[in-house]
């Protein structure tokens, strides 16, 4: 059986993409865990696209662009894991009135990773005024097991930090890491084209399952760190990432 074409795979993933909004910043999250048993879920993005908010215990805007719906979630409303050091977090929260699917769409195993040479595709809201969720694509070049990340031979544009990365499949859109940053190469002093740095989605397998309600997921967040992150927006942190 012939293997999605992209517009299809693009159609798969538009239900289990949010923007992401905070207040200095923004980027773009994906529905990675659906509990079967109670009425939490989880959506990935990276950790510097939510890591001030979750410091300075602001609130936090998910839109569903699918349905044109929104909610906001506010530090009672929400557990949040933040692994700065690979750069991704999630959001825990009751899914409430938004629409979103009842399962999420499969994401590479634990123990596996792509090969360099597959080509991959992420999806993100770049920050050009009036933009909607935009498609782009490109090859692994590597992935570096120390650090649990590729590198991607690709444009990545500000804005999508966060997104989801996938390759196609039969049938079915295959989750395969967060949109973290974009490498530029400076070996010429020129502008020439860099990689995009995507992490590793192992960390969110069956993370909405793993809580029996918001309490527990709570009592589980990461513990807001001691000193703030940088004083950049989310969207620009130093020269790298998207």
């Amino acid at each position: 059986m012939p293997i999605l074409d992209w517009h299809e795979a693009i159609a798969l993933l538009r239900p289990h993409v949010f923007r992401i909004t905070t207040p200095d910043g923004f980027g773009t999250g994906f529905l990675v865990s659906v509990s079967k048993t109670t009425p939490l879920c989880a959506v990935a993005t990276a950790a510097h696209v939510i890591d001030h908010a979750h410091f300075w215990e602001e609130p936090i805007r998910l839109y569903h662009p699918e349905s044109e719906t929104s909610v906001l979630l506010r530090p009672p409303d929400r557990a949040i894991r933040v692994n700065t050091e690979l750069d991704t977090a999630s959001i825990v929260f009751e899914r409430g009135d938004i629409p979103i699917p009842d399962a999420v769409l499969p994401l590479v195993a634990k123990d596996k990773y792509l090969k360099a040479g597959v080509e991959i595709g992420w999806l993100g809201f770049p920050a050009i005024p009036r933009a909607g969720l935009c498609f782009f694509s490109g090859r692994i070049s590597t992935y570096l097991e120390d650090g649990a990340f590729y590198l991607v031979d690709g444009v990545a544009i500000n804005g999508v930090s966060g997104g989801p990365a996938f390759r196609q499949g039969i049938d079915t859109a295959q989750l395969m890491g967060v949109v973290s940053a974009y490498i530029p190469n400076r070996a010429t002093g020129d502008s020439l084209p860099g990689v995009a740095l995507v992490r590793d989605v192992a960390e969110f397998h069956d993370l909405a399952d793993r809580f029996r309600n918001l309490d527990e997921a709570q009592a589980a967040q990461s513990p807001v760190p001691e000193t703030p992150p940088p004083d950049t927006q989310h969207e620009s942190p130093p020269s790298s990432t998207v």
